[in-house]
């Protein structure tokens, strides 16, 4: 069963509930991706995804936001994935367990980037499946058409501060839990993506973990397959 919630005045502002099936495993926070641009393409696979792990005991809240060509960029993008979050709380009768994130490619920056976020949400952790974690490297190889440049407005030489804020490379979570899945054959966002967020991640001493499968960008969100199985072992390994 679903159901959608709005946390804003934009037809964009609102996530959908999938209510867990039997006995609540805890909640998972999905964000989808598309390079920060509105795209059903990476909006359907997710809703797949969403509804099984509905079946198998976790709440999931499944959010969308305003994008890029959609009112979102910087900061609006960051600024709503911080109020679906909040609006989670207000959901009447919902017995949470422990709420993790989980986002695919630039919902997988999305994701852990609001792991810095502070509100009535106690976050457990966070799950990056092939996400876009270093902005500024990001900017430097030209990931999705230069996606990051366009996200933030500009370069970092002109918007170091958007880049400081905005990428989680920069201010890893020490005290919350991260999970990475990322596909080695992935041709839309490369491996070093996630390879530069552990390093910094370990720097600070957050407990960090990358699981490398053979898999391409999507597959990663495909149920059944054998990437699936490491997005589903990242999942159960944070809310147990």
């Amino acid at each position: 069963m679903s159901e959608r919630f709005t946390y804003g005045d934009d037809p964009l502002q609102y996530a959908d509930l999938h209510w867990a099936v039997g006995p609540v495993r805890g909640t998972v926070i999905l964000v989808h991706g598309g390079f920060w641009r509105w795209s059903p393409e990476y909006f359907n696979g997710p809703t797949e995804a969403a509804k099984l792990l509905a079946t198998l005991g976790w709440n999931i809240w499944q959010v969308e936001y305003r994008s890029l060509g959609s009112g979102g960029g910087w900061p609006t993008t960051l600024e709503d994935v911080s109020t679906a979050i909040d609006r989670l709380a207000e959901v009447p009768e919902i017995e949470l367990g422990r709420v993790i994130t989980v986002g695919h490619s630039a919902g997988g920056h999305l994701a852990v980037w609001a792991l810095g976020h502070t509100g009535p949400i106690t976050l457990a952790g966070g799950v990056s499946l092939a996400g876009v974690l270093d902005l500024r490297l990001a900017e430097r190889e030209g990931i999705g058409n230069n996606a990051a440049v366009n996200f933030l407005g500009g370069t970092s030489v002109t918007y170091p501060d958007r880049y400081d804020s905005a990428s989680p490379s920069e201010h890893p979570v020490a005290h919350i839990p991260v999970r990475i899945v990322h596909g080695t054959e992935d041709d839309s966002v490369p491996m070093s993506q996630s390879n530069s967020y552990v390093k910094a991640a370990k720097r600070a001493g957050q407990d960090v973990r990358l699981e490398r499968v053979r898999a391409d960008h999507f597959v990663l969100i495909e149920p059944g397959t054998a990437a699936w199985a490491a997005t589903l072992a990242a999942i159960v390994d944070l809310t147990a």
